[in-house]
Parts: structure tokens; sequence; C-alpha cells
């Protein structure tokens, strides 16, 4: 499913979202993160220690709400994660999605590539991408 273009606009103003994945237990877990659009979802990065990681790497569906800083518009995507990390995909390949995803989240190039990607590599971060079956809110 391509995401809507209205969607990607939406997501790329609107930064702040909150992801809900599933713990062991099958509670609802939900975390705060920095997206934007990426490809066919939206994407965020986090540490591999994280819940949210290895909620989805149990289960990889998750929903996620970006929305306006007021809450007055709001776009919800269903749908399953992908997940880029150093387990699933080269270094290269994690340097490239941790980057366009820098650049979708913060909205601008980082002023120094080569110590952001260090920092993210020790960090450990992974690049957590939602692609979704449904999409709903206030602005479609």
């Amino acid at each position: 499913m391509a995401l809507d273009p209205k969607v990607i606009e939406f997501v790329s103003e609107n930064h702040k979202a909150v992801l809900s994945t599933f713990r062991r237990n099958g509670a609802i877990q939900m975390s705060i993160v920095t997206a934007g659009p990426y490809k066919d979802g939206v994407a965020f990065s986090t540490t591999e220690d994280r819940a949210k990681l290895r909620n989805l790497e149990r289960d990889p569906r998750c929903s996620l709400l970006a929305s306006k800083d007021n809450w007055w518009g709001y776009v919800v995507l269903e749908g399953k994660a992908q997940i880029i990390s150093s387990k699933t995909a080269t270094p290269d390949e994690l340097r490239d999605a941790m980057r366009d995803v820098y650049r979708a989240a913060a909205g601008k190039e980082h002023p120094d590539w080569d110590e952001y990607d260090d920092a993210m590599v020790k960090e450990n971060r992974a690049t957590i991408v939602v692609i979704p079956d449904e999409v709903y809110g206030t602005i479609l």
C-alpha cells in the first residue's frame, strides 16, 4: 500500500508520534517517538535495547499515531514494522537508512554525518519502518 500524498505531507510536517506495540503478555506498550515518512511507511530510530524493538521483533504488528502539536489533526497507521538493524542489514544499508530517517524526522540535513554515523553505531540504533495495512485520521 503506497502512502497517500496527504499522509506523507502531514507526517513531513508533524513529527511527534505515539507507537503502540504488544508486550509478551498481550498488553499494549506505548512509546513516544519522532518520526518521518520513509519509503512505503513512516519511520523512526531506537536503540536495540528498548522494549518497543523487542516487542516488534516478537510481533511486528503495531500502530503509529502522528499528531499535530495541538492534537487537532492526526493520522494513524496500522500495520507491521520492518526492522532495519545490525541484525538485518549490512552496515552501509543501516547507515543509509539511519541518515534517511534523520532527514525525514528532523526535516533537515545533519551538520556532521560522520559524527552522526559514529553516534548511531555507539548507541546500537535501529530503524523501524511502520508499513501500514490501514490508514485513517482527521486529515484524510
